[in-house]
């Protein structure tokens, strides 16, 4: 506890001496202020006199003070190249310029008054991280590690496995601080390690399916197809669709493994978003004959600084989630333009089935499908992609969706 007091008290005379230090550079300030406003008032009052008396104002024009009776009696005196002297009483000139300079004096010192408590308690708000840190510190100086705590913290340590999500228990008073740390340094390990297994067991389970088709379609070719044609055709064509669907999966795949090690390269350069949507919106009429396309175009156009074919391929995962999950028939809408606050966006809306809230909340995770979409082929990794590029984008998602009316993705970037 004294050490404590002691600390803040350290503290304190610090933030003193920077509030002396605060107000004396304000009262400097204060002060220029003041010889610039008597000299402003000073020189404006002889700009006027000299045009009033002689219509013009002249820099090297003969100029003095004169004080015949003492200072009531102070004479601005000025000339026109010597053949016109002006002389104009100058006393009250003088006091009102010093009155003017003592309102704006007095209404800084209390300023300065009114102020010093406040900029007090800031600068002390702004040290007290510090003084916190001084505090840790001391008290972790005054800890005694022996070489049993080391023995201890190294054997709980030792003890513990990935699986294992229970809390890192030392029971020494000295070694809360330390417990502390590593059970959250812990608790993150774990979300990895969790996250990290359900991806290989999602990956594995998305892979057994293909794997499986192709292996069943190769053993009925072999006791069959050699002679049926329906079988082998029926085979061949079941064979070449899972393969492909299976590489399209692995391509997914490294590209998220990619992105995680930071091997995926963004190309940042100027360009246009409307362009952009303009391209999918033409591809997506020569791809897709089952649902007509609107490209709602905007006046603007409109440029960022980003990766162009990285924007493409995440606009088009929601296009083709779109009409994936959209009757035949039904239009889907493609937009670009700008949000309340000014940023860009690129949205696509469809009239499709439309999502519940909980899913919305995970639509984003790799291999998540809703019951809802599990019927519909897909890998579950192309909102995943999508929001991976978004995010290197410094961008976000708006999403707005209801059951059976349709969903609406917006990327804001």
């Amino acid at each position: 506890m004294a050490e404590r007091k002691q600390e803040s008290k350290k503290t304190t005379s610090i933030a003193k001496k920077l509030n002396r230090q605060h107000m004396a550079k304000k009262w400097g300030l204060y002060f220029s202020s003041d010889l610039f406003l008597f000299f402003a008032l000073t020189f404006g009052w002889m700009l006027y006199v000299e045009i009033d008396r002689l219509d013009f104002f002249e820099w090297n024009r003969e100029r003095w003070l004169s004080m015949p009776d003492g200072l009531t009696s102070l004479t601005y005196n000025f000339s026109d190249r010597g053949e016109k002297l002006v002389s104009i009483n100058a006393y009250g000139v003088l006091i009102f310029s010093l009155i003017m300079v003592s309102i704006a004096f007095f209404f800084q010192m209390m300023n300065l008054l009114l102020s010093h408590y406040g900029d007090y308690r800031k600068i002390r708000k702004t040290l007290k991280p510090l003084d916190d840190l001084a505090l840790k510190a001391d008290e972790i100086s005054r800890l005694t590690f022996d070489e049993q705590k080391f023995h201890r913290i190294e054997d709980a340590i030792t003890h513990m496995s990935p699986e294992d999500e229970k809390a890192l228990s030392l029971g020494d008073e000295d070694l809360m601080g330390i417990e502390q740390a590593m059970n959250n340094l812990i608790k993150r390990m774990h979300d990895t390690y969790n996250q990290q297994a359900r991806f290989v067991n999602d990956a594995s389970h998305e892979l057994r399916t293909p794997i499986a088709v192709i292996e069943g379609y190769a053993n009925m070719l072999d006791r069959w197809g050699k002679e049926d044609e329906a079988v082998l055709d029926e085979s061949i064509a079941a064979i070449k669709n899972e393969s492909a669907h299976m590489k399209y999966l692995v391509e997914q795949l490294l590209f998220l493994a990619r992105g995680d090690s930071g091997k995926n390269v963004m190309k940042f350069a100027d360009m246009s978003l409307n362009d952009t949507m303009r391209e999918i919106y033409e591809e997506s009429l020569m791809i897709d004959e089952a649902h007509p396309y609107r490209f709602a175009e905007t006046e603007e156009n409109i440029h960022i600084n980003g990766d162009a074919s990285m924007l493409k391929q995440a606009v088009r995962i929601l296009v083709d989630n779109a009409a994936k999950y959209t009757e035949k028939g039904d239009e889907i809408k493609l937009s670009v333009g700008r949000n309340e606050e000014g940023r860009p966006y690129l949205q696509v809306q469809d009239s499709g089935i439309g999502m519940a809230e909980a899913d919305v909340q995970h639509m984003f995770e790799r291999f998540y499908r809703s019951d809802e979409v599990r019927k519909t082929q897909g890998t579950g990794l192309g909102l995943s992609i999508s929001k991976w590029i978004v995010d290197r984008h410094k961008g976000h998602f708006e999403i707005l969706s209801r059951t059976e009316l349709g969903t609406r993705i917006r990327i804001v970037l």
